[in-house]
């Protein structure tokens, strides 16, 4: 607490780089992040719906997920070769 304070006080706050327009929290970089965190969250939760709520044994539920991302990428691979 005595170090915040002697930051504001002292104003060592001046010193300090901004953030690159890269790193900020509203670029692209940052949102495509959080999305994939998002998403992380999704599937541990889809994980733990599987094997807790539905008795799925927990390899059956990496199946399931591993069964899910290779259609997923088949069907994104046909668009891809479509469009």
């Amino acid at each position: 607490k005595a170090a915040f304070i002697n930051f504001i006080s002292d104003e060592e706050w001046k010193s300090i780089e901004p953030v690159s327009s890269w790193f900020g929290p509203s670029s692209f970089l940052m949102s495509s992040m959080s999305a994939l965190f998002k998403l992380s969250m999704w599937i541990r939760h889809g994980h733990g719906y599987l094997t807790e709520n539905l008795g799925i044994p927990v390899w059956g539920s990496y199946a399931v997920f591993g069964l899910a991302t290779l259609f997923l990428g088949m069907v994104l691979g046909l668009v891809s070769d479509v469009l």
